[in-house]
């Protein structure tokens, strides 16, 4: 921040532009000010374009009202594929999960994204996240196995224990991502090979607590 007190911006709408470019997670303004800088030099339409990219992300993207995954529709792709194996869930975090796990080609079932993982110390608690239809899901007797693939963190582990005692009173198969994820890591950082085979060598959950 002191580096942009020093200098000189000769425009209010490259500083106002700087401000919001800056606003996103991981750019500071040194970087924002090259992407501002970047764009005055595109052409009017090319700008143009880019700015309704923006406008129509945000007023035509919803959640899918199954899984939680992003979507134009009320069902995502994924859910709505007659050729997706819909008695495998496959349980994330993060929508940037289902984006990982699907570059690896190795799952054909569908996902629930919980929008996050438990975490006391940042006040995410169950309720805040997308659990009870994932239940309500299993009781229905929709799903037969549900794969938890969760960052293999404190809060991933918590997140998944809370899960499997939820789901244990159901008749359904729970099974958790091979280690091959190290500990620690989150999935989207992982290589696609390494998360394609803990998807293939998924184990029994319970097998996992008693290790």
């Amino acid at each position: 921040m002191a580096y942009f007190r020093r200098v000189n911006i000769p425009s209010r709408y490259i500083e106002n532009a700087v401000d919001q470019v800056s606003s996103l997670p991981g750019i500071g303004r040194k970087t924002a000010l090259r992407l501002v800088l970047s764009l005055l030099k595109r052409k009017p339409e090319e700008v143009e374009r880019f700015a309704n990219s923006l406008t129509e992300l945000h007023a035509h993207t919803r959640w899918c009202k199954q899984c939680n995954n992003l979507s134009d529709t009320e069902l995502c792709t994924i859910c709505s594929s007659p050729f997706r194996d819909s008695k495998t869930v496959c349980v994330v975090g993060d929508i940037r999960d289902v984006m990982a796990i699907e570059s690896t080609g190795q799952f054909q079932g569908k996902y629930h994204v919980l929008g996050g993982i438990i975490s006391p110390m940042d006040g995410v608690g169950p309720a805040d996240l997308f659990i009870e239809p994932l239940v309500e899901r299993v009781a229905a007797g929709e799903i037969a196995e549900v794969i938890l693939a969760l960052n293999a963190t404190m809060e991933g582990e918590t997140t998944a224990f809370y899960l499997f005692r939820k789901l244990s009173p159901h008749q359904v198969k729970v099974s958790s991502i091979a280690r091959g994820v190290a500990v620690g890591g989150e999935l989207e950082y992982t290589d696609e090979v390494t998360l394609g085979r803990s998807i293939t060598l998924r184990t029994p959950y319970e097998t996992s607590l008693k290790r």
